[in-house]
């Protein structure tokens, strides 16, 4: 075997691929050095010591990763870190707050069994918590009546559920479960 290519310990990127980065996660402020290609999702489950959020396929694709980055959903495996200085960063563990009582949503969850295994749940509840933000503040989706005026609130029926969720996969197959916990919190 050629020496060259036997393992050697991991260097340190140089200071100039790093930068002081500060996210307020879950309500409390976070300043880290952070390597430039270090995305959000790694930060918040090896830094931060926060692992609700999942590694599921590490492309954007399953929704596994969801959380809220100022009050808008995204995929937490797709964003640098360094990108989101001064962002306010909410996980499933922060949407209680410091209190005991449980998020809406987390509760509807719960009374509903709309989970198997678990492993979706915190990126399935992060997405419904903003996609009710989002009809609320009139985005339209796919499915939205067209006649529906614009920036006006969007009705969250069952169809606009599925298709707001659609990029939370499940593969327990939990679907009616999630719409139902969903639908109970509607306002």
């Amino acid at each position: 075997m050629d020496s060259q290519h036997d393992s050697a310990p991991a260097s340190r990127p140089p200071e100039s691929s790093r930068s002081q980065t500060t996210l307020r996660v879950n309500g409390k402020p976070h300043t880290l050095t952070v390597d430039h290609r270090r995305v959000l999702l790694d930060l918040l489950r090896e830094d931060l010591e926060l692992a609700g959020a999942k590694k599921g396929c590490d492309h954007g694709q399953c929704g596994a990763c969801t959380v809220l980055v100022d009050g808008r959903r995204v995929n937490s495996c797709l964003l640098f870190a360094v990108a989101l200085d001064g962002c306010e960063i909410t996980t499933v563990e922060g949407l209680a707050g410091d209190g005991e009582e449980l998020h809406p949503l987390q509760r509807a969850f719960l009374d509903r069994d709309a989970f198997q295994c678990g492993y979706c749940t915190p990126g399935q509840i992060c997405s419904a918590v903003g996609a009710l933000a989002e009809a609320e503040a009139g985005h339209p989706s796919h499915v939205t009546d067209p006649a529906i005026p614009s920036g006006e609130p969007v009705a969250l029926g069952r169809d606009e559920i599925r298709e707001r969720l659609s990029g939370n996969l499940c593969r327990c197959g939990a679907y009616p479960r999630i719409a139902d916990a969903v639908e109970d919190v509607i306002p």
